[in-house]
């Protein structure tokens, strides 16, 4: 087990992102969980998918601060991109994060062929700001960013074909721009790590699922897709495998490394950078075909769709497409290892939450 050298207590703790998926999630459980903390969530609310959502977020992140207020728990948005070199830097400036969590990254693989543009921006030149501004904050002879947490994916792996899928596997063969990129992050960051001592570590998510996710997530648009009667399309005629791990399970990951920053390690030559990777997946990868099956099912439970809802007549079966990968399967064992933690959370369970949060969301079947 690693030891707990970083206390989240009393500090500043920066989630870029923050207004996604994710970051939100991680954010409301800081705020419920560190006291007294200051979470700072720093978004775009671009329109790759409806603002309106991330909005939502933001709002019930500034519910969960005013709730738990009188145990010290504050909160702070700030709007821009990590593209823009000045935001960062008065970001940091302003707030002195002790803790940064980057996930903020433009997102999909298909998005990818269409907007190459919008990927180099966010997950190259914005992580690059990232990492600037955390070696930056070391130059006053302060502590500064005492770990920098980042999003990596399961992409890196690209066309391999040995399973599972290890961080000790190359990943030199992305299939995508958006793996490239995250990849490159992962490059980057061991760099920045090595020559400037900021404690780094990625992590390797695998299909991340569950209530208030984004509308562009395969899932997600099933869901709207069958709500109004559309087909939906299966790649590689269903048979896809999928590691879905539940969002509550990536977040609990992130908690528990954020509190173990790396140190460096005796290697041939010298000292290596303080950096690790590790994969976040639920290890247990399932037919793209099943999952739809069981999340027709939930939805059919909340009264989301008819009980004589008939699936067969409203999927697709095609071919694969390029930047698809046959299989995700994740080797956690570093992980469980390392933080005791393994993902958990049954499929037909997480799907169940997301339905619920839907109908709330959305309302019933009309």
């Amino acid at each position: 087990m690693e030891a707990q050298n970083v206390s989240l207590e009393g500090k500043t703790i920066l989630v870029t992102g923050g207004a996604g998926f994710i970051g939100a999630r991680l954010s409301q459980l800081l705020l419920e969980r560190i006291h007294p903390v200051r979470v700072v969530v720093l978004d775009e609310l671009n329109d790759y998918y409806d603002p309106r959502l991330k909005h939502w977020r933001l709002e019930q992140l500034r519910h969960t601060a005013d709730r738990y207020a009188a145990q010290g728990s504050r909160f702070a948005f700030v709007r821009g991109s990590i593209a823009d070199e000045h935001l960062v830097r008065r970001t940091f400036a302003d707030y002195a994060p002790a803790v940064v969590v980057n996930l903020a990254a433009q997102a999909g693989v298909r998005y990818s062929i269409d907007h190459p543009d919008a990927y180099i921006e966010s997950n190259l030149v914005g992580f690059f700001r990232i990492l600037e501004a955390c070696r930056h904050s070391l130059d006053g002879g302060g502590p500064g960013v005492e770990h920098l947490v980042y999003a990596s994916s399961s992409s890196v792996y690209g066309s391999n074909t040995k399973l599972p899928y290890s961080t000790e596997d190359k990943t030199d063969s992305p299939v995508s721009l958006y793996a490239a990129t995250k990849k490159s992050d992962e490059l980057l960051a061991c760099a920045y790590a090595g020559l400037y001592r900021i404690p780094a570590t990625g992590l390797r998510f695998f299909t991340v699922y569950g209530p208030a996710g984004r509308p562009d997530m395969a899932y997600f648009k099933f869901t709207d897709c069958l709500r109004r009667g559309e087909r939906i399309p299966l790649y590689n005629y269903g048979s896809c495998m999928r590691d879905f791990t539940y969002v509550d399970d990536i977040v609990e990951g992130i908690l528990r490394v954020m509190t173990c920053a790396p140190a460096a390690a005796s290697a041939p030559g010298g000292a290596s950078a303080p950096h690790r990777v590790y994969n976040i997946g639920n290890s247990q990868p399932v037919k793209l075909l099943d999952f739809v099956r069981t999340l027709q099912q939930e939805l059919i439970r909340e009264e989301l769709l008819p009980q004589d809802h008939d699936l067969a007549a409203h999927t697709e079966l095609l071919p694969m497409q390029p930047g698809d990968v046959l299989a995700t399967y994740a080797d956690t064992s570093p992980l469980e290892r390392d933080f005791g933690f393994r993902p958990a959370t049954p499929l037909r369970e997480g799907l169940r939450r997301f339905a619920r949060w839907y109908r709330a969301f959305y309302g019933p079947q009309s």
